[in-house]
């Protein structure tokens, strides 16, 4: 099958190559890709920002979501048959979405929105399980609670508005003033042009940040909750808690507890708390989403898709902030 791999971290090239089609166990599916989206995550694994925690084998085919159909279940497989349209995020450890064929387990699969592309489904599931496992599941958003989202228009902004309106809360969001008109209507309340205003200055109280900027951003963020809330960030440094999640070492522990020592220290001072994202697959959350979805409550934001063959230019177009807002997706066929 055709992919799309890079074979030391740091090469910003990448190449679409012939590699082994995925082997298929007991209680995997095999999905033909027919769209792929380009995350923020990907740029990352290939600089090798997470090569201490996640020592994958090089050379590595990218690529963290997808849409397709499956062609082949695993003997052990009761939630999917052969034909079913579906979009997943795979499992950390077994990405590689920049492919013709990639074999997921059953349990990060769902079926796709029959209400979407292909290409629009398959801009969701990172985004679409960053911001449940975010909201839902961590900040447990309540009715009438204050939400500042920050980058509103980018691929987690526009869904995590979204979805904090369903919950029920009121929402800000960071955003260029060429993008106010967009994101208040996915359902933010206020908007601040983070080229003009800080947005410290102006917001005030908050229950809970989500943060996918890191540096000045996630610092300034802590200091507009109200005592007691919650900051996380899908940018900021790893601590301790997804360390544990990961299994480390001891030493790898130590290491991440150290990288938001600072962090954590200033959170402290507030009488906030800090706490480090790193999304996990579920296809039980992504049946959620697909519940919203269908329902009109929640909708994709794709900004540009690609062929496959320009793959390299949809990466770049990405890397380098050329989005209006949402998601850069890439089609296989």
């Amino acid at each position: 099958m055709k992919a799309f791999t890079f074979g030391r971290y740091g090469d910003q090239g990448g190449r679409i190559t012939e590699i082994p089609d995925p082997r298929v166990d007991a209680e995997d599916v095999l999905v033909r890709v027919q769209a792929a989206s380009v995350n923020p995550l990907d740029f990352r694994i290939r600089d090798g920002d997470f090569k201490r925690i996640l020592p994958y084998r090089l050379p590595l085919v990218l690529g963290n979501d997808l849409a397709g159909v499956v062609v082949e279940v695993g003997p052990a497989v009761t939630r999917f048959a052969v034909g079913d349209e579906v979009y997943a995020r795979p499992d950390k450890d077994r990405i590689g979405t920049f492919a013709e064929l990639i074999a997921v387990h059953q349990d990060d699969l769902a079926p796709k929105p029959t209400t979407l592309t292909m290409a629009q489904a398959a801009s969701l599931p990172l985004v679409a399980l960053t911001s449940w496992q975010a909201l839902v599941e961590r900040a447990q958003v309540q009715p009438g609670q204050k939400v500042l989202i920050h980058a509103g228009s980018g691929g987690v902004g526009t869904i995590a508005i979204q979805l904090a309106r369903h919950l029920g809360a009121h929402v800000a969001t960071t955003a260029s003033g060429a993008k106010a008109g967009l994101v208040k209507e996915l359902g933010a309340d206020v908007v601040v042009d983070y080229r003009t205003q800080d947005f410290e200055e102006v917001l005030d109280g908050y229950d809970v940040v989500l943060d996918a900027v890191g540096g000045k951003t996630l610092e300034k963020s802590l200091r507009v909750l109200r005592p007691g809330g919650k900051v996380i960030s899908i940018a900021g440094p790893p601590d301790a808690d997804f360390a544990r999640e990961l299994g480390a070492t001891p030493v790898l522990w130590l290491a991440m507890n150290a990288l938001s020592l600072k962090t954590r220290y200033h959170a402290k001072r507030q009488g906030v708390t800090y706490s480090f994202l790193f999304m996990k697959a579920s296809g039980d959350q992504l049946r959620e989403f697909t519940r919203l979805i269908d329902a009109g409550t929640i909708r994709p934001v794709v900004d540009r898709v690609f062929p496959f063959d320009r793959i390299h230019e949809a990466i770049e177009y990405a890397e380098k902030g050329r989005a209006k807002a949402g998601k850069v997706v890439v089609t296989m066929e």
